[in-house]
């Protein structure tokens, strides 16, 4: 099996639409990452994401729809859901609610919720109207592997696993959807940071929001047992987003650290390094944004994580982002992914 990158024509889009009613698979564009996309309401569908993936049954699925109308075939939702949905959808933020009977166990991973969304990438939008089905999509990458932001980084990953990878250009934010749990709307709590925050929320429900605290990978560690059972939503694993190669935060980097580790580490800044020095040692010196820009730091992450790790190096060494809100999510998924196995 061999993927096609398909374009994104009304003609292309109408026969992917097909393949996802028939029960296929297809890679789609999203304005956070790339997912790997199946119809919700079929549970073999969805069997296949996690086959494709190497995803654990324990990890549920995002499912996501056209619109507010459409999420309330899936989900039970409350006057909060309704708050937020008016402020952010179509958007990056994901809900946490009771579902319905519809939603196969598969997708929720035997829960009682499911998470759900309506994005806004207008590629997207297009292919859920035109299939008419609420598509379930966690990200289009090997399980626990850095997410995907192209169709090339899809090809990548799961060329050789999937038939078909809708191309709809660099995703627009870079890091997955903010998650919150509305399952007690008094009490709301968000599962995985995202471009969405957590004063954000709160200023709209006028109710605190607070931040859940990672778990464990299943089956490792001293909480065995508790972690083995399914996560209430995707990424919150304490490893995750992680390349191959080992990722270390340190606070500082300093320019002769940098000269004196050789040729075997890379290092990862926020912004452009000012040492002229540092500009002669090529592709191992690297950085998110110019002056620092948290958007386009965001946007750039993964495939900065990508093209070190596709460097042959034995560690990468990340400076440890500013502890603002405009950091939180990209410093959740650099910390998920410096995260050591247990």
């Amino acid at each position: 099996m061999t993927a096609r990158i398909h374009s994104s024509s009304p003609a292309t889009i109408r026969r992917l639409a097909a393949v996802l009613k028939r029960g296929g698979l297809v890679a789609v564009p999203t304005e956070t990452v790339y997912g790997l996309a199946a119809h919700a309401l079929d549970a073999e569908a969805c069997e296949g994401i996690f086959r494709a993936k190497g995803r654990p049954s324990t990890d549920p699925l995002i499912v996501h729809v056209s619109s507010l109308t459409a999420a309330g075939t899936v989900a039970e939702l409350n006057p909060a859901a309704r708050l937020l949905a008016k402020a952010f959808w179509p958007g990056p933020l994901t809900m946490v609610l009771p579902k319905k009977s519809v939603v196969p166990d598969v997708v929720t991973s035997g829960l009682d919720s499911v998470a759900v969304r309506v994005p806004r990438h207008r590629v997207f939008q297009e292919l859920l109207k035109a299939s008419g089905l609420p598509l379930a999509a966690p990200s289009a990458n090997p399980f626990g592997y850095i997410s995907p932001t192209t169709a090339e980084h899809v090809m990548q990953s799961l060329g050789d696993r999937i038939e078909h990878i809708l191309d709809g250009g660099a995703c627009a934010l870079g890091v997955e959807s903010t998650i919150v749990d509305l399952r007690n709307p008094a009490a709301p709590r968000v599962l995985r940071p995202g471009s969405i925050t957590i004063e954000q929320l709160s200023e709209v429900l006028g109710v605190p929001v607070t931040l859940r605290r990672s778990r464990t990978l299943p089956g490792k560690g001293k909480k065995k047992r508790k972690s083995a059972a399914a996560q209430r939503a995707p990424g919150m694993l304490e490893r995750h987003y992680s390349p191959r190669t080992r990722v270390r935060l340190v606070k500082e980097i300093k320019s002769d650290h940098v000269i004196a580790a050789g040729r075997r580490v890379a290092f990862l800044f926020l912004a452009r390094p000012t040492d002229p020095r540092l500009a002669a040692l090529g592709g191992r010196v690297a950085w998110l944004s110019v002056i620092g820009d948290p958007t386009e730091a965001s946007r750039a992450l993964y495939a900065s994580l990508r093209a070190l790790d596709a460097g042959g190096y034995r560690e990468i060494v990340v400076q440890r982002l500013p502890e603002t809100t405009a950091f939180v999510a990209i410093t959740d998924r650099l910390t998920r992914a410096a995260a050591r196995s247990k």
